[in-house]
């Protein structure tokens, strides 16, 4: 009998262990469904290891002392990382976000001569796929994910129409165009165009967005608003000589008085061939969904 009520008792054990084991297993697995696959990197202490980004970084988080990391000077896409001790084990992280929503995670193990010292994320058959839905939401967006910005930056830059026609600047051989204003979710799309009919590069300083009072001569700065571009389709620093550039800018959804102008400034470094353009109210209230255009979205 006794023998009866050990195997009994160790049979319950048994089937006890086994169904605590599936109920966490039940509990584990939709988060598991989730789950990002880490990339898998070597570190040491000597050399310093570079990874290449598709857009500029955002946010870097060190898993332990054990690493040292910080943006590339002048490079905000391009993470530099070593180890900051001769010899750690067992494998420590980090994670960064990049200004395009995307979560990168790496598993890190130190090695006194890695394989590989520089990374391109661009190229690597592992980044991240968008279709994946890893995309980081940024307050400045709202409930826009910054790939689907990023999309519609990049699907009006390819699609390249021009649907204004009146609003331009030309001077020195310098042409600065407004292609088109678009609009989605709460969001401003300007579409421009500089076109340099001179062999002199045009050297660009800067880019502004304000809102002045249409007196110009009355202007003072505390009448002036600064309009912040959210997201610019790419960088542009300069304009070759007999080329033509576009760009793409996305800014918050604004409108404006009739005694008001919007203006977009383009400056020259050490120049003088500066361009502005006028945007009425009358422009910006008319401005293209971006679902009439049949962008892909």
């Amino acid at each position: 009998m006794k023998n009866h009520f050990k195997t009994f008792w160790a049979f319950a054990l048994m089937i006890g262990s086994v169904v605590s084991s599936i109920a966490q297993d039940t509990i584990k697995s939709p988060l598991a469904l989730g789950g990002i696959e880490p990339y898998q990197m070597e570190v040491t202490y000597d050399k310093t290891s570079h990874l290449i980004f598709p857009t500029a970084i955002r946010y870097v988080d060190l898993g332990s002392k054990f690493l040292i990391a910080g943006k590339a000077d002048d490079a905000e896409n391009v993470l530099r990382i070593k180890a900051s001790v001769k010899e750690f084990e067992p494998e420590t992280n980090f994670s960064v976000i990049t200004n395009d929503g995307r979560f990168y995670s790496f598993n890190v193990y130190y090695s006194s001569c890695p394989q590989t010292l520089s990374y391109d994320l661009q190229t690597m058959q592992k980044t991240v796929d968008k279709a994946s839905g890893n995309d980081v939401l940024f307050e400045e967006l709202g409930n826009n994910p910054p790939s689907l910005a990023g999309l519609l930056l990049e699907t009006i830059y390819k699609m390249d129409k021009r649907i204004i026609k009146h609003i331009g600047a030309k001077s020195f051989g310098i042409q600065f165009i407004l292609k088109g204003i678009y609009i989605h979710d709460g969001k401003y799309y300007f579409h421009t165009e500089l076109v340099n009919r001179t062999n002199v590069p045009f050297q660009i300083d800067f880019i502004n967005f304000k809102v002045v009072d249409k007196k110009l001569a009355k202007r003072t700065v505390v009448q002036e608003r600064p309009m912040i571009p959210l997201r610019t389709y790419k960088p542009l620093d300069e304009i070759g000589g007999k080329a033509v550039e576009q760009n793409v800018f996305l800014l918050d959804q604004f409108t404006i008085a009739d005694d008001k102008v919007l203006l977009i400034e383009i400056f020259e470094k050490n120049g003088g061939r500066h361009q502005t353009l006028q945007v009425e109210n009358s422009d910006l209230i008319k401005a293209n969904v971006v679902k009439d255009m049949h962008l892909k979205i």
